[in-house]
């Protein structure tokens, strides 16, 4: 196991995001034929605020008068909100372990493909998309308000990863109600990580709850690759719990195990989840395999939202 270097190659770069386009176009095509309800309502767009310029954003929503205050850097972006049947937000694990893993594949590369997939998966569906992250127990969170377009899931890819343009969400009290609290309207709410915590049952039903005014599944990365231990000559070895500092030397009988306890606790989750009636997707680091089945599952997903 090694822990992710910053400076890394990015968890998802940009032929990959064309990649995941391409699939999402060609398994919604199939998805969504025949006549369906429009994807927007109301009169218009809302104007929410001003912004940096961000990649992918229309020259034409510059203001310049605003711009010229900064002297051009940043550039000031006029943006608007249209509203919409359908929010899609993806909560996504920063915890300090999801940076870590095997061979040069951390376990943040697919939870970053996840959001990408189903961050362009909302583009396609015309629908509002932004991320939320959280750390280790679920104590910090941060926040990127859902917008439109593919520019701002590009964004969000990048503060998922570079823990940068983040807005603070402050914890009011449990899980549920500061995740339901960020969140204005209903949406369809996907919570990304391995769970790999401390207490999983309590968090989960804690998820479960959100139901009441979300429509929310889980995404589960099937993590044990990160634990497969290398051919050690040593029969004893120091390790570090990235997410505590504490360090333990065990046996490398007990390091062979690593990735069969992560199985196992896994399986746990999976039943913990389906006991509570919340929908849980297990994804791996077979991409192409992955972004097939959860572009799939979120579209079917998000028209079910949408006759519902």
């Amino acid at each position: 196991m090694r822990v992710r270097d910053d400076d890394a190659e990015a968890l998802v770069s940009l032929a990959d995001i064309t990649e995941i386009e391409l699939v999402i176009l060609k398994r919604m095509r199939d998805v969504t034929i025949g006549d369906h309800r429009s994807r927007q309502h109301g009169t218009g767009f809302d104007f929410v605020g001003l912004r940096d310029w961000q990649p992918g954003d229309r020259f034409s929503s510059i203001d310049w008068g605003q711009s010229s205050l900064t002297n051009f850097a940043p550039l000031m972006i006029r943006d608007f909100e249209q509203p919409s049947t359908a929010t899609v937000v993806a909560v996504a694990d920063v915890s300090p372990s999801t940076r870590c893993g095997l061979n040069g594949v951390a376990i943040a590369a697919p939870i970053a493909r996840a959001v990408a997939t189903i961050g362009l998966s909302a583009v396609f569906f015309q629908d509002p998309f932004g991320l939320i992250t959280f750390d280790s127990g679920f104590q910090h969170f941060g926040g990127i308000r859902p917008r439109t377009g593919k520019g701002h899931v590009v964004h969000c890819l990048d503060a998922y990863e570079r823990q940068r343009g983040l807005q603070e969400v402050r914890r009011t009290g449990s899980i549920s109600a500061t995740l339901s609290g960020y969140v204005r309207n209903s949406a369809l709410m996907a919570v990304i990580s391995d769970f790999l915590i401390e207490e999983p049952e309590q968090v989960l039903k804690e998820l479960a709850l959100v139901k009441a005014t979300h429509d929310i599944f889980l995404v589960m990365v099937d993590s044990a690759f990160a634990f497969e231990a290398p051919a050690i000559g040593s029969g004893w070895i120091d390790t570090v719990d990235v997410e505590t500092g504490e360090s333990r030397t065990i046996s490398r009988y007990a390091l062979t195990q690593l990735a069969e306890r992560a199985r196992t606790w896994q399986d746990n989750v999976r039943q913990m989840a389906k006991n509570l009636d919340v929908d849980l997707v297990t994804i791996s680091v077979d991409v192409a395999k992955t972004d097939i089945e959860l572009s799939e599952f979120v579209g079917e997903r998000r028209l079910r939202k949408t006759y519902n």
